[in-house]
């Protein structure tokens, strides 16, 4: 709850405007991102149960691939309901108390720093078993992962505690309306009236810190296996050694590039509808993408869910 202070005034609640300009467009939008969210469930849950009923994926990459559908699926569902409500012009739809607003972004932040570190953790598991594959068995055993996966969701759960404290801090005045479809970091700080230096400064080390850890891992990561790949004597061994990297650098390339266009700043960018096509992209459009780019790439998963699709065919005979 916001501390009371001499010359505050309490917000109880926030208005989020969504995508108001578009106001004669939102039933094409509600069913557009309504598709998008249902696409987004269904091919994240379909890695889950394939990856966990499928004997022949019960290995370390496709463990850190259900953690990473685990974490597409909270990205999108603690955003894009609320969202499609306001769509609907539903009862309190555009509206958000004030500890939903920062609960929403905790979890929303929390979510996308543990992708962050869970991405790097995948980076390691494609350069140990590249470049030392004799000892993948050692060093990415069940143990390590599981390790790892915990190492990841702790850090990314402490990730917004200090910007999120920062942030129950600020005294908000009015108006109340956020111009974004979700209680983002930017709008938030745009509303307050009280000094935002220390909660900005906050928001720039953290996200650094994250962004800049998980990239030197999977820079280093890569280095390496680039490196060996340049050993090899001929080019089909190159393509078949760089095929089991190329899903994970797609996902790298959407996630990783929008964060920093994103994140990596103090300020929101000048243009606010051009923010919102952003976050649109990194948190509705890429958790969508994410499992096709694992499908289409990765011929074992494929193989599986082939596999789990015919299965049931022959059941329902």
């Amino acid at each position: 709850m916001q501390p009371d202070t001499p010359n505050q005034t309490y917000m109880a609640e926030f208005v989020l405007l969504g995508f108001a300009e578009a106001h004669e467009s939102r039933l094409f939008l509600f069913v557009l991102f309504l598709t998008i969210y249902l696409l987004t469930l269904v091919e994240n849950l379909a890695i889950i149960l394939v990856v966990g009923l499928d004997h022949r994926l019960h290995r370390p990459m496709y463990f850190f691939l259900t953690h990473l559908s685990c974490l597409e699926i909270g990205y999108t569902s603690v955003t894009v309901p609320k969202m499609l409500a306001g769509f609907l012009g539903v009862a309190g739809g555009q509206r958000i108390s004030y500890a939903g607003c920062l609960s929403q972004l905790f979890i929303f932040t929390f979510l996308g720093a543990t992708e962050c570190l869970l991405l790097a953790a995948m980076a390691y598991d494609r350069y140990v078993a590249i470049c030392l594959p004799l000892r993948y068995g050692a060093l990415v055993s069940w143990g390590a992962c599981g390790r790892l996966a915990a190492a990841c969701w702790l850090g990314g759960l402490l990730t917004p505690t200090l910007p999120i404290y920062l942030m129950s801090r600020l005294t908000f005045c009015g108006p109340n309306v956020i111009d974004h479809f979700f209680c983002d970091a930017s709008p938030l700080l745009a509303l307050a009236c009280s000094d935002v230096g220390p909660k900005e400064t906050a928001d720039l080390l953290v996200s650094l810190a994250v962004l800049l850890a998980s990239s030197v891992a999977i820079a280093a990561s890569y280095g390496r296996i680039v490196r060996s790949l340049l050993r090899l004597r001929t080019a089909a061994a190159r393509r078949k050694a760089f095929s089991t990297c190329a899903a994970h650098l797609g996902v790298l390339s959407l996630f990783y590039g929008t964060l920093f266009f994103m994140y990596a700043r103090t300020r929101a960018a000048p243009s606010v509808s051009f923010s919102k096509v952003v976050s649109v992209f990194y948190a509705i459009v890429t958790p969508m993408l994410n499992p096709l780019i694992y499908t289409l790439r990765n011929h074992e998963v494929k193989g599986a869910l082939g596999r789990a699709f015919s299965c049931s065919s022959w059941k329902g005979r």
